[in-house]
Formats: C-alpha cells, sequence, structure tokens
C-alpha cells in the first residue's frame, strides 16, 4: 500500500514537471526577456533581444518567441529550447503590439510612429502589406475566425475593424481618449477596448459595430486620472474579465454578464499588461514601475508572488 501511495505522487510529481509552463516577460529598459520557470516562479535566464522590447508573443507551433524590439524598428525571433537569437523580420517603424494568424502565417503589427498596420509574412519573413490607419496605432485584437483585426490609435481615439481578407478597414468606432487593447470575446460578439486616459473599458457589438456599454472604474482614495486601463484578458471558463488599471497599481475583476466590478486586486506599481497561465489558475501582471511581476490566485483572488524582473517589464507571454 505505502509503495502505491509513493508511486501515485511520484508520477503526480513527474506530471508537474512534465507540464511546467514557462513565462516569457519582455523588459523595455533593459533590452532583454525575463524567463520564468512556472514551477518555482524565479527568473531562470535573461536574454538581450534589442532596443526596448514591448509586444511578445509566442509562435503557433510554440518554438519561437516573437518581440517587437520598438527602437530596432523590427521584429526579434527567439527560438524557445536554445533561447537564442535566430532572425529579425521586418516590421515598419516602431512596432508596439502584435497578433499572429491561427495558420501562423501572418503577423499583424502596429506601428506606433508611422500610423500603419504592418502585415508580416510570417514564413516568407517578408512585409506584403502596410494598411493606413489612425495615429499612434497600438491594440491588435483578430476575432475567433480570422476575418477581422481590430486596431486601435491611440491620437485619433479610434478602433479601426480591418478585413483581412481585402486587408482594408471596413468601419471605424470612435472610443474615449488613448485606446490601448483590443480583445475580442471567444464568441466573436463583442470587442473590449480599454481607453487609457478616457479611463474606460468600451464594448462593441462586432456585428453592428457600435458600442453598447463603458464600464467605468472607481477606487477609493484614487482620482478618477490615476485610474488608467490598458491590459485586458478575458476568462471564458469564469466569465470575467481582468483590467490593469496602470498607476492605480491594481486589476479590476470584472462581471462579462452584468459588466460590473467585482472586486480590485492591488499589484505592483503601474500595473500594465497580463496574461492568464495555461491551465487558468494564475494571473501574471507586468509592473513597469516597481520592475517585478505580480502572481495572482485567480480563485482566491489574491497576489501569491511578485517576481523581480528586469527594468519596465511591458509584454508578457506563456509557454506550456
Amino acid at each position: 500500500m505505502i509503495k502505491k501511495i509513493l508511486l501515485i505522487v511520484f508520477l503526480i510529481l513527474i506530471q508537474k514537471i512534465i507540464l511546467a509552463e514557462t513565462i516569457y516577460v519582455s523588459n523595455e529598459k533593459d533590452h532583454n526577456i525575463s524567463v520564468i520557470d512556472g514551477n518555482s516562479l524565479e527568473v531562470i535566464k535573461t536574454v538581450k533581444v534589442g532596443h526596448r522590447p514591448r509586444g511578445i508573443i509566442l509562435s503557433k507551433d510554440k518554438k519561437k518567441i516573437i518581440i517587437c524590439t520598438s527602437d530596432d524598428n523590427r521584429i526579434t525571433v527567439v527560438d524557445v529550447d536554445s533561447l537564442e537569437v535566430e532572425y529579425y523580420l521586418p516590421s515598419g517603424p516602431d512596432p508596439e503590439l502584435i497578433v499572429m494568424d491561427d495558420a501562423g502565417k501572418f503577423i499583424y503589427v502596429a506601428n506606433e510612429d508611422d500610423n500603419m498596420v504592418t502585415v508580416v509574412d510570417y514564413l516568407g519573413k517578408k512585409v506584403v502589406k502596410e494598411i493606413p490607419v489612425g495615429v499612434e496605432p497600438e491594440g491588435m485584437g483578430l476575432s475567433p475566425d480570422g476575418k477581422t483585426l481590430v486596431n486601435t490609435s491611440e491620437t485619433t481615439n479610434m478602433a479601426h475593424f480591418i478585413d483581412t481578407s481585402t486587408l482594408e478597414i471596413k468601419a471605424n468606432v470612435l472610443v474615449d481618449a488613448r485606446p490601448r487593447v483590443a480583445q475580442y470575446t471567444s464568441d466573436g460578439k463583442f470587442v473590449w477596448v480599454s481607453s487609457e486616459i478616457g479611463g474606460t473599458i468600451s464594448i462593441i457589438d462586432a456585428a453592428q459595430l457600435k458600442i453598447i456599454k463603458k464600464i467605468e472604474f472607481k477606487i477609493p482614495g484614487l482620482s478618477k486620472e490615476s485610474i488608467q486601463p490598458v491590459g485586458v484578458r478575458l476568462d471564458d471558463k469564469r466569465q470575467l474579465a481582468y483590467v490593469a488599471l496602470g498607476p492605480a497599481n491594481r486589476i479590476a475583476i470584472v462581471n462579462m454578464k452584468t459588466l460590473e466590478v467585482e472586486k480590485y486586486i492591488l499589484t505592483g506599481q503601474r500595473v500594465w499588461n497580463l496574461m492568464i497561465n495555461t491551465d487558468g489558475t494564475k494571473l501574471y501582471t507586468t509592473n513597469g514601475v516597481s520592475n517585478d511581476i505580480s502572481v495572482i490566485d485567480i480563485d482566491k483572488r489574491k497576489v501569491i508572488k511578485s517576481i523581480p524582473v528586469g527594468r519596465y517589464p511591458w509584454g508578457v507571454a506563456i509557454k506550456e
């Protein structure tokens, strides 16, 4: 009986090791990414990737880390296994956020300095199209069916809906000041857009291309100006949304059915972007002023660890 229990414990431990996830964080000021072990929640390596890394994603086959190195005006591609820079991709000037299509063929890049969304052939390693959008494009959201790309322009205060078959804008929706991030719901019916200076989330009906609701945030003791929504992640499992509130140093948990704020959680300073982990139990936030990431237990709704990383952590990606 004891042998059987020991065997079960051993198998559970082995499974945890095999299923361990890795977290990658881009650090703007240190020009590198921090690589964090998902079991120990410790930084195990830093990798120099280029000047001012911001947007960071994984390729669809999970073999490459793809990073916007904004001040180099290009995209850096790092091999997951060797953690070495493998090659660079063209991007246009000052790439900030990127999204890849489900086929793993195209990368859509927001180029902040030239008011363009650049379409990059990931496999062919070349630019295939530049799409004029508003001033200071940033947010990049792709619909679940891959047919529509949403880009936000910070100065024009618009969400631009782009047809991915024609690569033309089909609609513009005016939102509140300085929109940052756009996220589709899993059913493709709605788009959540954060407005940093406006202090709101706009919920856009993707069929009507109209705002149906604006969510505002109120935190006792904090001025309205200090509550600045940036990162947004949608938790389909729990029907909850998590919103990073910048210098308010908190994330908001929003009920996706009632569209009401359920709770605020204190994090590090200037919480910027966030990501749900692979099994949906944790939320990682990048905190740009305190130079760390917060690890939040989603069910307990509290921070369980702060992990020091590089200076000005900005983006986060996760691999199982």
